[in-house]
């Protein structure tokens, strides 16, 4: 099947939005400057440095589709390198409205405010947005991490402590006056999860870079506007379907999140893709600390254990809702390395884990891909990355 424009130059963000190519000399927004602007990997995240306030203070800031409120550590923390002052700047603004935001894993008070931001590799200018300091957090900053706050970017209806907080993109959108678009692109496919965190990736602010992906597009609606919520139509592991009730696969979101490590599965549908997984790999024996991720598997450095696994298949419905498309889900997604022992020992997690409220296409999978979300229009698209 072809995607419903064949033709790239449509999916660029070209004269559909009135909008200069971003390799256009003289373009409103040069994309090219947004190429490269992350670091991190899957296992801690991927952040974009920003300067906040006046003078401004470097942080990095946490790329997280699956929020929305703009935050950063407003107090010293024992896992955080900086943090945020606000008394040392003189255009920060406080609201005086506490506000507490949960994860599905972790979380943080803190009190809202206003300041002015600038991107080193972002828009051009200064925006004044939103920003909550946190005062106090719980299993939120971890060891490790390279990151001082969170940056997120899902729709308002998730802000806290209610959607009258105008999330940071709808601030960006307003007043940098750039297409209701960003693209997200993170390299760390293949590579050590908790590596030198620099494997790096793009946050495209206002549209779509084409020297980030290849072939076509494919969209798929957004059902609903607080994540970015998804309809899967099925699963296949090895080519084969999982036969299970489309139901199951959006039980009870599907959505796509930057910020979660992992694939993510409905307990039902996690205990077929690992029964279909242990049937069609080549290993017979593997015990059951591996697929519940408290235990590693671990080969020769020579060897490449990728080719013993099968690929895996989500299929999404399509923008003309009678078509369907597949991501396919290489081995080298989500059977990550880990850790080295000794000289010769290389040991690898599995990347997918089961979940009570969701499943979540998280960073296992996006690392293939380069993902546009397409506010705009109401879709998330899927490219080939060709840094995976």
């Amino acid at each position: 099947l072809r995607p419903a424009s064949a033709s790239r130059q449509q999916d660029a963000p070209g004269a559909a939005e009135g909008l200069a190519l971003a390799s256009d000399p003289g373009g409103t927004l040069n994309f090219l400057a947004m190429v490269e602007n992350l670091q991190g990997d899957s296992g801690r995240g991927y952040y974009l440095e920003m300067l906040i306030g006046t003078p401004p203070q470097a942080l990095n800031i946490l790329v997280d589709t699956g929020s929305s409120n703009f935050a950063v550590a407003g107090v010293p923390d024992p896992d955080v390198t900086s943090y945020f002052n606000p008394e040392l700047s003189s255009t920060y603004r406080s609201e005086g409205i506490e506000v507490t935001v949960k994860y599905s894993q972790g979380s943080w008070t803190g009190v809202l405010g206003t300041d002015v931001i600038t991107m080193p590799k972002g828009l051009y200018g200064s925006y004044t947005i939103n920003i909550a300091t946190i005062l106090e957090s719980e299993n939120f900053f971890l060891p490790g991490v390279k990151w001082h706050g969170i940056l997120g970017l899902a729709y308002d209806a998730l802000a806290k402590p209610s959607s009258s907080v105008e999330t940071f993109f709808d601030s960006l959108v307003r007043q940098a006056k750039i297409p209701n678009v960003f693209s997200l692109q993170m390299c760390g496919a293949g590579l050590p999860v908790s590596g030198s965190g620099t494997n790096g990736g793009s946050l495209v602010l206002g549209g779509i870079e084409p020297s980030l992906y290849t072939g076509d597009i494919w969209y798929t609606p957004i059902r609903e506007e607080w994540y970015y919520q998804v309809e899967i139509l099925k699963l296949e592991v090895g080519g084969q379907n999982l036969e299970l009730d489309c139901r199951e696969y959006n039980a009870d979101k599907a959505i796509v999140d930057s910020g979660t490590t992992l694939l993510r599965l409905p307990e039902k549908v996690f205990s077929a893709v690992v029964q279909a997984i242990a049937r069609t790999s080549l290993i017979q024996e593997f015990s059951s600390g591996f697929w519940t991720g408290s235990q590693l598997a671990c080969w020769d450095r020579s060897e490449k254990p990728w080719a013993l696994f099968p690929k895996l298949s989500i299929y999404l419905r399509d923008e003309n809702s009678s078509r369907s498309f597949r991501l396919s889900i290489l081995p080298q997604l989500y059977i990550q390395p880990i850790l080295v022992i000794g000289d010769n020992l290389q040991c690898y997690r599995f990347g997918i884990s089961s979940s009570t409220n969701a499943l979540v296409i998280g960073a296992t999978v996006m690392e293939g891909f380069y993902v546009i979300f397409d506010r705009a229009q109401r879709r998330v698209g899927f490219a080939v990355s060709p840094c995976a």
